[in-house]
């Protein structure tokens, strides 16, 4: 039996690879005979770069860069891939929340320049092609940051030149192009959801909350963005505000779009393609599947969606062991699941279950060898 095990990771316990080990381990004690084939996936936030370099050979190339607050100084790089010279530049590796303490995380101080100046460093070693996984930030700057880091200029209306960051969204009055800044290759923005720049569904409103706003500074992220969205039809003669993508990562998307020419594309379905994951699971039995948290999302744009999708392609069934799980049987059933199963019991606090994961994982995996295999 040809099982495959393509795990996300499960945030702030167990990377993707560390899951598809535990559970080929928890596998192999009770089924040596099993075909197990390991591929660890991201949807183009965190984890991304390592997913990549495990399959693909790659390599991890270290560049400092500003963190998310202008006073900060991270140790972040880019994964680099020498075979066909591309980079993934991971916006959470220089702009991303985890790298804030929870009284720093404020959108209107944070911004993307840390991510600009990792795609120039990227761009500089020779990169033909940068992935620009978007998942992940501590911003909503509308990319403004990103782009000062490779020469653009924005004024307010006295002339003057604006810091890049959230709050200065809306004092932006003109956006002047680099006179000599480096030029960058293709870029692609992997995004795990389709969130427009503006409206209820927008940046603002959606992740500025989950990032550390207040209802008044999303509002003034919200004017700010729209201002943003004004400024680059008037001056680049660009319409960015009702592209699907365009509000990923704080509203980078439609930075990317307009500072980068880049093309906005499904960060799973372009690691499935770059891991060629629908060769892998051939002839598959099972793949099982899993993340921290089982919910609605994870059905739109996420690894358990991408990977259910090859999987039904291929005739096989599709398991989920899930830290938490948000759907009910009715739901997931419905969705095309054949199993899904919680780590955590609800007694257990989300600090224990983090702690207590590879052996939750484990166990929980060996259950469902007992009972489906």
């Amino acid at each position: 039996m040809k099982v495959v095990l393509a795990f996300d990771s499960f945030k702030g316990s167990l990377s993707a690879a560390e899951a598809c080990r535990i559970t080929a381990d928890a596998l192999s004690e009770l089924r040596p005979d099993l075909e197990l084939i390991l591929i660890p996936l991201a949807d183009g936030g965190e984890g991304t770069a390592a997913a990549l370099m495990n399959d693909r050979n790659g390599e991890w190339i270290s560049a400092p860069a500003t963190g998310p607050l202008a006073s900060l100084c991270v140790d972040a790089g880019f994964a680099w891939f020498p075979f066909d010279k591309s980079a993934l530049v991971e916006t959470a590796s220089a702009s991303g929340l985890t790298l804030l303490r929870a009284d720093q995380r404020n959108p209107l101080f944070t911004s993307t320049l840390g991510t600009g100046e990792l795609l120039r460093a990227a761009a500089d070693y020779g990169a033909q092609r940068i992935l620009l996984a978007a998942g992940g930030s501590a911003t909503v700057d509308g990319g403004m940051g990103a782009a000062h880091a490779l020469g653009w200029r924005f004024l307010d209306h006295a002339g003057r030149e604006l810091p890049p960051c959230g709050q200065n969204l809306e004092h932006i009055a003109r956006i002047v192009r680099p006179v000599d800044g480096p030029t960058l290759p293709e870029v692609d923005l992997l995004a795990d959801v389709d969130n427009t720049l503006l409206g209820e569904r927008g940046a603002a409103r959606i992740f500025g909350p989950q990032k550390g706003a207040s209802p008044a500074a999303v509002q003034r992220l919200e004017t700010g963005l729209h201002n943003l969205s004004e400024r680059i039809q008037q001056d680049l003669g660009l319409t960015v505000a009702d592209v699907p993508g365009a509000g990923a990562a704080g509203g980078l998307g439609a930075g990317a779009l307009a500072f980068f020419r880049a093309r906005l594309v499904s960060g799973i379905e372009t690691v499935l393609r770059e891991v060629d994951f629908e060769t892998s699971i051939s002839g598959a039995d099972w793949v099982i599947t899993g993340e921290g948290c089982l919910d609605p999302t994870s059905l739109q744009g996420k690894v358990v969606s991408g990977v259910l999708r090859c999987a039904r392609t291929a005739g096989a069934r599709t398991a989920v062991l899930a830290g938490r799980i948000k759907l009910s049987p009715e739901e997931w059933t419905q969705a095309g699941l054949s199993y899904a199963a919680p780590l955590a019991t609800p007694q257990l606090s989300t600090d224990e279950a983090i702690q207590l994961a590879p052996q939750l994982l484990h166990d929980q995996a060996q259950h469902f060898a007992r009972e489906w295999l």
